[in-house]
């Protein structure tokens, strides 16, 4: 299998209201999870396309720079909390925008191709420590991979559902994100480990009806300053989580909360697997595995399977 496309740029938001919930909370307070701007606007992030990996290919820890907890100076080393993320890709099409002009909400449709399945692999050691004031970069960008299917949003109109109300907690977005026709989808999406040994467990289970802010508004507001869009562009939904334990779509949500939610703190419960080893993050030697389909009385559509094996980190580059 290889890239169903050429990807020119790639570009992930933060679209669960649910994982942006959850990751506040660990890390403010519960009236502070969400930030200011976050049910006013889909934030994202630019990531690294070339980067972006088929399935099935194997991904090398990273190294970078942390700052070990009650250390005064960062160090440099491997990624200690490699994390994935459950989340799907939408492909940009059709005619691109020149630079400075708008694709509006109701020309959006248009313009997505269809969907993939995505691993947004994630080192949050070295994210934490470099996120402020900029956002990720060394964390994100060594790896995401995707699915080789791209699911046509035709195949996916059998498949809609109702949103998140766009009023809840009193925030309606600005009109230039405001449609009649905005909608989401019934895709099941679950993510698996599989150790060295053999043992595999599945870790979540989660569906894209998660998501508040849906595919056409992400496209609108990347577009609403003025950036041109092209056939092959990636845009990442960011990690799809529900309300239980159970529909988590990271490690780091999975090993911060008690299994009765009632009791939160950062990488606090590892989970125990089948044959006793625990995992509070990716271990090399193990392989995530994610899945996706839709179904809807005899009618059924799967994603194919998105698949990476953690390796450790490569030597220095000989150039």
């Amino acid at each position: 299998m290889v890239l169903p496309c050429h990807i020119g740029d790639y570009t992930d938001f933060y679209s669960s209201i649910w994982h942006a919930t959850n990751v506040g909370r660990l890390f403010r307070s519960e009236e502070e999870a969400l930030k200011p701007n976050w049910l006013h606007l889909p934030v994202g992030y630019h990531g690294r396309a070339s980067s972006v990996v088929v399935s099935g290919t194997d991904v090398h820890r990273p190294m970078g720079q942390k700052m070990p907890r009650g250390a005064t100076s960062p160090v440099w080393g491997e990624c200690g909390l490699l994390d994935f993320e459950v989340e799907v890709g939408a492909f940009f099409g059709g005619k691109p925008n020149e630079m400075g002009e708008r694709i509006t909400i109701d020309q959006a449709p248009n313009h997505i191709f269809g969907i993939v399945i995505l691993n947004d692999w994630s080192a949050r050691d070295i994210q934490k420590w470099e996120y402020v004031p900029l956002g990720p970069f060394n964390g994100k960008n060594f790896a995401s991979t995707i699915s080789p299917w791209i699911i046509t949003m035709d195949a996916l109109d059998n498949f809609k559902t109702d949103i998140i109300p766009q009023n809840q907690k009193g925030k309606v977005p600005l009109p230039y994100l405001r449609s009649d026709d905005l909608t989401s989808y019934d895709i099941n999406l679950s993510v698996s480990l599989t150790t060295d040994k053999g043992t595999t467990a599945v870790l979540g289970e989660t569906n894209t009806s998660n998501l508040y802010w849906t595919f056409t508004q992400q496209l609108t507001h990347h577009s609403s300053g003025g950036c041109p869009m092209k056939p092959g562009d990636l845009l990442g939904s960011g990690t799809i989580s529900g309300q239980t334990t159970k529909s988590f779509g990271s490690m780091l949500e999975l090993c911060s909360y008690s299994q009765d939610y009632k009791e939160k703190k950062a990488w606090a419960f590892p989970y125990t697997l089948e044959d006793g080893s625990t995992r509070k993050c990716i271990q090399d030697g193990d392989t995530i595995t994610m899945q996706g389909y839709c179904k809807k009385g005899d009618l059924y559509l799967g994603f194919g399977g998105c698949t990476g094996l953690v390796l450790p980190p490569k030597p220095v580059a000989k150039i």
